[in-house]
């Protein structure tokens, strides 16, 4: 007579792998590159700041001394040296402490570099002071600790008389006072004929 052996044994098996696999599971997960990881936890992808319709206030000593508007900011914290850019127009009022405007700037872009204290202005740069004169330019540099202007661009200044063309200029904060570097030439205009 022949034994007959019960299925127990494969039928354990049979639950107790299953469960092992279960429980296995986590260990045997898919293996990531580590440039995988290391490209989606970039320090870029969460050091830059955007905003859009952003007013930038520029003080000293509790004075408002001027507000930038940007359509479009972005700020990024770990660039080397960090800055802030705002490139889809800019429009700065600069005041006096009476808080009445003395010059306006507008421009199509703007990079501010904070620790140092610089502003880039570029592309279609049209600065307006009090007294109704206007400097055309592509490239401004505005030094905060100075508080002046500088390009070596081609720049144009149209006044109520006159309109100067040169390359290079400096001039004050409020565009109260400038100095063309390298005067090209000047023409007198008939104030009627001024483009405004």
């Amino acid at each position: 007579m022949t034994k007959r052996h019960t299925p127990y044994h494969s039928l354990a098996n049979a639950r107790i792998i299953p469960g092992l696999l279960f429980l296995l599971m986590p260990f045997m997960a898919c293996k990531n590159d580590p440039k995988d990881i290391t490209a989606l936890t970039r320090k870029e992808l969460h050091q830059v700041d955007k905003a859009e319709d952003v007013t930038l206030i520029y003080s000293e000593k509790g004075k408002v001394k001027a507000r930038i508007f940007a359509k479009e900011y972005i700020s990024n914290d770990i660039a080397k040296p960090p800055y802030m850019d705002m490139k889809s127009g800019i429009r700065a009022e600069v005041y006096n402490d009476s808080m009445k405007i003395e010059s306006t700037l507008t421009a199509n872009y703007a990079r501010y570099y904070e620790k140092q204290g610089n502003f880039l202005i570029r592309d279609n740069i049209v600065v307006v002071n009090k007294k109704g004169e206007t400097l055309n330019t592509e490239e401004l540099v505005w030094n905060q600790s100075i508080q002046k202007f500088f390009t070596e661009k081609a720049v144009k200044i149209t006044t109520p008389t006159l309109v100067m063309y040169g390359d290079g200029l400096e001039a004050n904060q409020d565009f109260s006072w400038y100095r063309i570097l390298n005067q090209k030439g000047t023409m007198l205009v008939d104030k009627a004929e001024v483009p405004h």
